[in-house]
C-alpha cells in the first residue's frame, strides 16, 4: 500500500470561507494532541504548500510525528514505558502508512518530521513531557522549526509521559501545561 496523497481539507477551507458567522479568516489555528498532534502538523504543511488558508498558529500536544521512532529510532528503556510504547507507535505507523514503519521509502507528506523544509509554517507550541516515547522527535521538530525560522515555543515537563494531563488533570504538572497551551492559543488570536 502506498500512502495516498492528501487532498484538500475540506474542514479547513470551510472554516476559512465563513466571514458571514463571524470567523476572522486571519485567526485560523490548528491544535491536536498525540495523532491528532501529527494531523495537525500534517495540515500545516499542506496549508502552507497550497498557500490557499494561511494559519496563525499550530499547537501541537505531544504530537507523533516521526514513524522512526521506536522502530529504527530506538529510544532509552525509560522513555515511552508507559502507556504509548515503541510496540505501540509501530503499530500505529504501519497501520496509518499501509507499510512498515521506519522503512526509508515512508511518504513524507505523511511523516512531519520527513519534511524538508519547515520554513513557512506558522508560529507553532509543542508540548511534550520528558519520559513520552515523543519528546526527541517532538524538541527535534521544534529545534527544526526554530532553525527555518519559525517562532516556535517548545514545553518539555518533567517527570510527564503520554497522555499525563488527561489522567492526572488536578496535578499541578497538568494544570500549568494547560496553561501554556491557552497562552499559546491567545497569542496566536491577539
Amino acid at each position: 500500500h502506498k500512502f495516498p496523497q492528501y487532498r484538500r481539507s475540506k474542514a479547513l477551507d470551510w472554516i476559512f470561507c465563513q466571514r458571514d458567522l463571524g470567523l476572522n479568516p486571519d485567526k485560523i489555528a490548528v491544535m491536536g494532541e498525540s495523532a491528532g498532534g501529527g494531523n495537525a502538523a500534517r495540515l500545516a504543511l499542506t496549508a502552507r504548500d497550497r498557500k490557499e488558508v494561511p494559519l496563525a498558529a499550530q499547537i501541537l500536544i505531544y504530537p507523533m510525528l516521526d514513524d522512526r521512532t521506536g522502530s529504527t529510532i530506538k529510544v532509552p528503556d525509560f522513555i515511552g514505558a508507559l502507556l504509548w510504547t515503541p510496540q505501540a507507535n509501530q503499530y500505529g505507523w504501519s497501520s496509518f502508512l499501509g507499510m512498515p514503519a521506519g522503512i526509508d521509502d515512508a511518504p513524507p507528506e505523511a511523516v512531519p518530521s520527513r519534511q524538508k523544509d519547515l520554513s513557512g509554517l506558522p508560529p507553532t507550541f509543542i508540548g511534550v513531557g520528558a519520559l513520552d516515547l515523543f519528546v526527541f522527535e517532538d524538541t527535534e521538530y521544534a529545534r527544526r522549526l526554530i532553525e527555518a525560522g519559525v517562532p516556535t515555543k517548545l514545553l518539555v515537563s518533567p517527570g510527564a509521559y503520554h497522555g499525563f494531563d488527561q489522567l492526572a488533570p488536578d496535578a499541578d504538572i497538568s494544570k500549568e501545561f494547560a496553561a501554556a497551551q491557552i497562552s499559546a492559543l491567545r497569542s496566536a488570536f491577539k
